[in-house]
């Protein structure tokens, strides 16, 4: 299993902010302690878009912060903030609002502005949601997870932009009817609240798992990081010698996901399949008390899908511009998650996370379905909740299968079997959830298209 580095933007300084040597700086970088927001930020009012003041010690914005009026992005990450604050609203571009792990219990109408596209409040103590959010029709990306929330406003009905939700860890004891049926909704998390817990009990409950002591483990060099724990290749002494495995050791920390124990036991539940990766077992007496997966290592020749998306897509993956595909590799490719969507809808779990970034694949189209970190559990007894749940992961499908038959090689292959490929995305993609097929048919329509288009 690899992940990719993510790289911090760089920090700037007071120093630099008052000796006027940022002038002309678009973003802005601060994490130094402030108390308060420091005037000379004003400065930079006719080009600052993005201003980080995560890390430091505020609990209010200026009144005046409009002023900044080209600002799009504000991060206010684990600050001291008790409400968030109205004078967002009134910044005229402002589209994308960062206030996690802060204090907040209040959000007032007033503080969210009408271009808004993408608002985290994770890990605050936010008990309810204004109406007015449903005034905010660009809204694509909404993370709550880690709050107090029992109920999300029936107005939010209007949000028919919203494509990624996360509200686990909260006291959801249902999703609202209005919430299942949103047009582009894909990407849904919902762990660690009431509406799952039996569900996520007899899901444990009927997978079982073997225990590997942590002193018969040797971790080797990190295979990269993660929000909810830190991968490393390793050697399981077993009898019969040493075995090349990857464990996972899990940092126990509310993500923007959810809680990274319910990411574990989603690992778990899974199963086997060929496109996912398998669980050899779970760790036991760690010496911090730590929780972890022992796991099959993944091969080489396997490389990530895409990059996370990026401030600027929103919500979708970024591609390395040399990315493309034969068709007989995308179809395989398809084919490998639509079927282990399948399994996993079977055993009620949503994945929540079906991305081409959490997508490891091979130059033929084999791929495997990692990070968990976002799955959630339901009773998988076909009813109208498990259905709706399984169309909104068919919504992920589409913009997936999409993305990768943008990037087929445009002479490969049979054109009519491409064709049909593109109708297949376009029906995962309807606006009417219910319209939209399910994994099984999904399933039977690849394998047609892999069937039509081996070479004769």
């Amino acid at each position: 299993m690899r992940l990719k580095p993510v790289c911090a933007p760089a920090v700037n300084t007071l120093e630099q902010l008052r000796s006027g040597a940022l002038a002309g700086s678009r973003r802005l970088s601060l994490s130094c302690g402030l108390q308060a927001f420091p005037p000379e930020i004003f400065a930079l009012a006719d080009t600052l878009e993005v201003l980080d003041l995560s890390g430091n010690a505020l609990s209010a914005l200026p009144e005046d912060l409009a002023r900044l009026h080209r600002l799009r992005i504000i991060f206010c990450s684990n600050n001291r903030f008790a409400e968030l604050p109205t004078v967002l609203g009134r910044c005229p571009r402002l589209e994308m609002i960062g206030f996690r792990a802060n204090r907040i219990r209040q959000v007032p109408d007033a503080a969210l502005p009408p271009p808004l596209r993408w608002l985290v409040l994770t890990d605050n103590q936010i008990a309810e949601l204004p109406a007015g959010i449903g005034r905010c029709t660009r809204l694509q990306k909404l993370m709550l997870a880690g709050n107090r929330l029992q109920a999300l406003p029936p107005e939010m009905a209007g949000c028919t932009r919203l494509e990624l939700l996360r509200i686990a860890a909260n006291r959801f004891s249902a999703l609202p009817e209005w919430l299942l049926r949103l047009p582009r909704l894909a990407w849904l998390a919902f762990a660690g609240n009431p509406l799952g817990e039996a569900s996520e009990a007899a899901a444990q409950a009927a997978a079982p798992l073997a225990r590997i002591d942590w002193a018969s483990l040797r971790l080797g060099q990190p295979l990269g990081e993660g929000a909810s724990g830190v991968i490393h290749e390793a050697l399981w002494q077993r009898e019969g010698g040493a075995q090349p495995v990857a464990v996972k050791v899990f940092k126990g920390a509310l993500t923007s996901d959810g809680l990274p124990r319910h990411e574990m036991a989603a690992c778990i539940s899974a199963g086997a399949h060929p496109a996912l990766i398998a669980v050899l077992g779970q760790i036991a007496k760690h010496p911090a008390g730590a929780s972890g997966l022992v796991m099959a290592l993944v091969a080489p020749r396997f490389r990530n899908l895409a990059a996370p998306p990026s401030l600027a897509s929103c919500t979708r993956d970024v591609y390395e511009d040399a990315t493309c595909f034969t068709l007989p590799a995308l179809i395989r490719l398809a084919r490998g998650m639509a079927s282990a969507a399948l399994q996993l809808h079977a055993r009620g779990i949503n994945h929540g996370d079906l991305y081409a970034h959490n997508i490891l694949c091979s130059a033929d189209g084999q791929a495997l379905l990692g990070d968990f970190g976002a799955a959630s559990f339901f009773a998988p007894d076909g009813g109208p909740l498990a259905q709706a749940l399984q169309r909104i992961e068919v919504r992920a499908f589409a913009c997936l299968l999409e993305e990768l038959l943008a990037r087929c090689l445009p002479l490969d292959g049979s054109p009519a079997v491409r064709d049909r490929l593109a109708t297949l995305q376009a029906e995962c993609a309807r606006d009417d959830t219910a319209a939209r097929p399910l994994f099984a048919q999904i399933v039977q329509a690849l394998d047609a298209c892999q069937q039509d288009g081996q070479p004769a």
